[in-house]
């Protein structure tokens, strides 16, 4: 099985996670998303994190090597 792209990854979290921006780097073993949601009001950064991997499912175990994120929500991302 070949390794994702970033371009898969991102369309892979996109499908299963409402985004309001999302954005995936990575070499095809190392990913880093950052990702902004307003599914993550109210969640501590694990459960955001348990959010992204659910959206993941099965290609987090069997694709995805390591995946970095940041997760926001929309108000977070305009504070910054």
């Amino acid at each position: 099985m070949a390794d994702p792209t970033p371009a898969e990854v991102q369309s892979y979290i996109a499908a299963g996670l409402p985004c309001q921006s999302l954005t995936v780097e990575g070499d095809g073993r190392h990913f880093f998303a950052t990702i902004v949601s307003s599914e993550f009001e109210g969640l501590s950064r694990i459960k955001r994190h348990q959010r992204v991997y659910a959206a993941l499912g099965e290609r987090m175990r069997e694709q995805i090597h390591a995946l970095s994120m940041k997760t926001l929500t929309p108000g977070e991302q305009a504070s910054q």
